[in-house]
């Protein structure tokens, strides 16, 4: 899907959603007039956003195994997500409103994600071995974490985005950042640079 392009999917989608998106917009929602709570029915298959490089996209429900594997640009927000999640990613932002599986973030050396850890279990569930852990406090990641959580709801409907942005700064103490050591580091020496040059 390239820049300018929007997909809204009523249903479900398979392995491989949205595998290499490239500048455009995905919506997936559960079909309308469907009675099953779509936090508890997983909505796409493994593999989702496999070297997505650009884009959008907004998912009312979990997602499989190995979510956002090498994503390198994507924005993509969904409501939680299998094992493996964020694995080997390069770039882009992930924002998991749910639950995830085990080993998330291993291999992450870029971009960031942002985990609402509402029962407190995603905390142990992440691979520290590139990545650390981090509350929410810089206002440039809140408001953009905010504003990723807003366009959820607007596309999606999301009964759960509306509910946190409903109690925003209470929820706000729920989400932790997972935040690539060497990406941040190179952040930290970009700044400095751009300083010495100005």
């Amino acid at each position: 899907a390239p820049r300018g392009l929007t997909i809204e999917l009523e249903g479900e989608a398979n392995d491989y959603f949205c595998k290499g998106l490239s500048g455009g917009t995905a919506v997936l929602y559960p079909p309308k007039g469907s009675v099953y709570n779509p936090n508890e029915n997983v909505i796409c298959g493994n593999v989702s956003f496999y070297g997505a490089t650009s884009g959008k996209a907004f998912i009312l429900g979990p997602a499989g195994e190995r979510f956002c594997v090498r994503n390198s640009g994507a924005q993509v927000v969904v409501e939680g997500v299998g094992d493996h999640g964020c694995e080997y990613m390069t770039g882009g932002r992930a924002v998991i409103l749910g639950p995830i599986g085990r080993n998330f973030a291993a291999g992450m050396s870029g971009g960031v994600a942002y985990l609402w850890d509402e029962d407190e279990r995603a905390r142990p569930r992440v691979n520290v071995g590139m990545v650390d852990l981090e509350d929410l406090v810089d206002p440039e990641d809140v408001a953009e974490l905010k504003a990723l959580v807003e366009e959820h709801a607007r596309a999606t409907g999301s009964e759960r985005a509306k509910r946190i942005l409903a109690t925003w700064e209470v929820q706000l103490r729920k989400f932790v950042k997972v935040m690539p050591r060497d990406y941040k580091r190179a952040l930290a020496e970009l700044a400095a640079e751009t300083v010495q040059v100005a």
